[in-house]
């Protein structure tokens, strides 16, 4: 027996995150060349993987979560500064054209294992190929003291 698997619905939302923040981006009479040269900026983090793959699932994680533009755009809106607004709504639509493409958020154990991933969210995980990852992570819980000891 198979769980749900909340990709489609990870990809749909990626999706009206995108077409919302292209349309809001036009209605604010934005660029299309900065749309087109900052769309890919936040792809840089994936630097963060030279180092390890804990370092860069963190840097990644911080740069392709809604949390950046979300505050970025509440802080324009807050002081009227049209491009810092523009600026959030070209990071978000990246953000939401990489959820529509499946690209999740990184897990530390190496760069293609993600919230998206269909074998993370499967009851029987431990004949998936993260199933030895599922029993280590359970490992490592089971094996902390309770609190107080």
């Amino acid at each position: 027996m198979k769980t749900m698997n909340p990709k489609p619905l990870l990809q749909s939302e990626g999706a009206a995150v995108l077409i919302l923040s292209v349309l809001t981006y036009r209605w604010n009479h934005g660029g299309w060349v900065e749309f087109v040269l900052l769309f890919l900026v936040p792809d840089v983090s994936m630097i963060g993987y030279l180092a390890n793959a804990r370092a860069g699932s963190v840097i990644y994680n911080a740069v392709h979560s809604y949390v950046g533009p979300l505050a970025l755009g509440c802080y324009a809106v807050w002081s009227d500064q049209r491009q810092a607004l523009l600026l959030s709504l070209i990071w978000a639509a990246h953000i939401g054209l990489d959820r529509m493409l499946g690209f999740g958020l990184k897990y530390p154990t190496r760069f293609k294992d993600t919230h998206l991933n269909p074998d993370r969210h499967a009851l029987e995980i431990a004949n998936s190929p993260f199933g030895s990852l599922r029993q280590a992570d359970e490992r490592a819980l089971s094996n902390r003291r309770p609190p107080g000891r």
